[in-house]
């Protein structure tokens, strides 16, 4: 039984995927797909299309230009240009140093900082870095309190690598500080580019559904990430080619992208591999579906006590209570989440 009753241009794009699917086998395997994941080729437009997008295209705001991260190569071969180099291949392969074999120090799960931040945090709402050297400093709800770029990076491997903090005086974390100011270092705080983080998705009328999400992963997911969200490992086996998206190696509960809203827009602007926001290939029932679906299976826990001391800041999609209003858990984690919005105060 099919997830959903396709119509005509939907069922063309998948047909499409499993025709580059088949492809990628014939030229060698996962040869084709690797060199997506590292931008060497894509499934939508090239960088040159959508660097100078204006009105009209998808999801842009009238007037409004799409954000390009700076072009690696006007990295400056100085001292603190080589800071940045390591910075972006800490970022890009944050396993080879940190993770359970790294080659400096093991405190992190295995997977990479850009398995959750696309290209190393430069793809249009791919999750990426364009706005946070121009606003951190900051407060942060979560906390409380105002986070520096060492307690935000920290948040990232405690969380999504399931880890533990780095030293802030250590030269990988000036390095990963120096890297995500240079991704920034032409935007400013009220700048009316668009392509910043992630690309909010319309919330859904009814719960996200679990039971539909396995359906949909299975068609388009397992793939890459296997039929029980294991991952693949590269040949190396220091770092994973495709992430495990749940079980003990995955992210934790403490993760942004336990957050369904957030799991959601990325699935939709990014999955599968090659995609992009301007030709999402998922409709999005299926991206708040098979978010759910992922999120509802085990992963690593973390102690979230210490997290919202002022229980009325909570977004409506975090999975934990207590909260200032009278919603259950399971709605605040699947939705629908514009009844929990109506009765904010």
């Amino acid at each position: 039984m099919r997830y959903q009753e396709e119509n005509f241009m939907q069922a063309v794009k998948r047909l499409t995927l499993l025709v580059q699917t088949l492809i990628g086998c014939v030229v060698g395997g996962t040869a084709l797909i690797m060199a997506v994941e590292f931008g060497l080729f894509s499934l939508g437009p090239s960088r040159d299309t959508i660097s100078t997008v204006n009105a009209g295209g998808p999801g842009l705001h009238e007037g409004s230009a799409l954000w390009q991260a700076p072009d690696t190569s006007s990295i400056p071969h100085t001292e603190e240009g080589k800071l940045i180099r390591y910075g972006r291949e800490l970022i890009a392969h944050t396993s080879r140093y940190l993770g359970p074999r790294g080659a400096v120090k093991p405190l992190s799960n295995g997977m990479n900082c850009q398995n959750c931040h696309l290209k190393a945090g430069t793809v249009p709402f791919g999750n990426n870095y364009g706005k946070v050297a121009a606003t951190y400093p900051k407060l942060r709800n979560r906390s409380g309190t105002v986070e520096g770029f060492e307690k935000r990076i920290n948040d990232c491997i405690e969380r999504s690598l399931n880890g533990e903090k780095l030293d802030p005086d250590s030269r990988e974390m000036q390095a990963m500080i120096a890297y995500l100011k240079w991704v920034g270092k032409e935007v400013k705080t009220d700048d009316s580019l668009t392509g910043f983080g992630l690309k909010e998705l319309e919330p859904l009328n009814r719960p996200a559904d679990p039971v539909k999400g396995k359906l949909a992963y299975n068609l388009y997911c397992s793939r890459c990430h296997g039929n029980n969200g294991e991952g693949q490992l590269a040949e190396d086996n220091l770092e994973w080619l495709y992430p495990p998206l749940h079980g003990d190696q995955s992210y934790n509960i403490g993760a942004g992208l336990y957050r369904l809203s957030r799991f959601a827009a990325f699935i939709k602007a990014n999955m599968p591999l090659g995609v992009t926001f301007e030709n999402p290939f998922l409709s999005d029932e299926e991206a708040w579906d098979i978010a759910a679906y992922v999120n509802s299976m085990p992963r690593p826990s973390m102690d979230l006590s210490m997290d919202w001391p002022d229980i009325s800041k909570k977004p409506v999609d975090h999975p934990f209570g207590p909260y200032a209003d009278a919603f259950t858990e399971e709605q605040h984690k699947y939705g629908p989440f514009d009844p929990i919005k109506e009765n904010q105060p």
